[in-house]
């Protein structure tokens, strides 16, 4: 059962680079859940890399390269919903700036002006499991729920950039809860742990791969030892870190975590009732065949 569409201002999905290439499952999980839940969402080729990736050597041109995203968005009148973390801060950190800074706007789009764009307005940014928790809300995913998933225990994965920049998420870095009442609305339970609020370690696996494992490890084993039977991820980089490389961490430190790793559409997905077979699980790097078995 399909929900009625909700009226609200058009949507650009804005994919990033780590989705499309390393997070397939998650964005077919996405566009399935939106899909049901009567989310229209509006894809744009020319969208391009937020800025993140250089934003530490090359500030200002990182700043050109989200202004640029928000321009095009702007002249297609529509706000941005992003998959990716850092992506998502990025660009709701340089429209902020851009709406409280009239210098930074003026400085701005002299670039942009430069390529025939401009922005007079910028467009709200927003997370899409932000976009879930205070857009749709949690009463009308209710409405959506096919089946409950309360025979799974899970552990929530915030991430670094989820909550950034607080001025704008709302929410306490250091207590957050977005994430474990939108995991609630499927009946899953979730576990606490000491690690919750800690990195991935995919910020410095270009630099030092070993210390990166070690954090990931960290997390990972401890979210185990508290009995979840899954981590629920809204990253497509942690989930780099947490799916794609678990067989590394087994290696390096002579263990076999076995922990699923699933992105929330593809839970919200399961507890709609879309077919596991459509939720891109295929794509997931430990497999979670025991989990979907247990929910039969």
């Amino acid at each position: 059962m399909n929900l009625p569409g909700w009226k609200v201002a058009k949507n650009l999905l804005f994919l990033g680079c780590t989705v499309p290439v390393r997070g397939q499952n998650y964005e077919i999980a996405t566009r399935k859940v939106a899909e049901r839940l009567g989310i229209e969402l509006t894809d744009e080729s020319d969208f391009a890399c937020c800025g993140f990736p250089i934003r530490s050597s090359y500030e200002d041109t990182a700043f050109i390269l989200a202004a640029r995203n928000l321009a095009i968005a702007e002249a297609k009148g529509g706000n941005i919903i992003a998959l990716c973390s850092s992506c998502t801060a990025t660009l709701a950190e340089v429209s902020h700036t851009l709406k409280e800074d009239l210098d930074r706007l003026t400085w701005t789009n002299k670039y942009l002006k430069s390529i025939g764009m401009e922005i007079r307005n910028p467009v709200e940014v927003r997370h899409f499991a932000r976009y879930l928790y205070e857009e749709i809300g949690i009463d009308h995913i209710k409405k959506g729920i096919e089946r409950s998933l309360e025979k799974l225990v899970v552990a929530a994965h915030y991430g670094c950039h989820y909550l950034k920049p607080s001025v704008l998420s709302g929410e306490d870095p250091e207590d957050p809860y977005s994430l474990e009442r939108l995991i609630s609305v499927t009946g899953a339970e979730t576990v606490d742990y000491e690690e919750k609020r800690l990195c991935c370690g995919g910020a410095i696996l270009g630099i030092d791969e070993g210390v990166a494992l070690t954090i990931a490890y960290k997390k990972l084993n401890s979210v185990r030892a508290q009995g979840a039977s899954a981590l629920i991820s809204i990253c497509p980089f942690c989930s780099v870190m947490f799916d794609d490389l678990q067989r590394k961490v087994d290696t390096r430190f002579e263990t076999t975590l076995n922990l699923p790793v699933l992105y929330y559409p593809q839970l919200l997905g399961l507890a709609l009732g879309i077919p596991e077979a459509e939720l891109g699980f295929k794509f997931n790097k430990v497999r979670a065949k025991k989990l979907l078995e247990s929910l039969k």
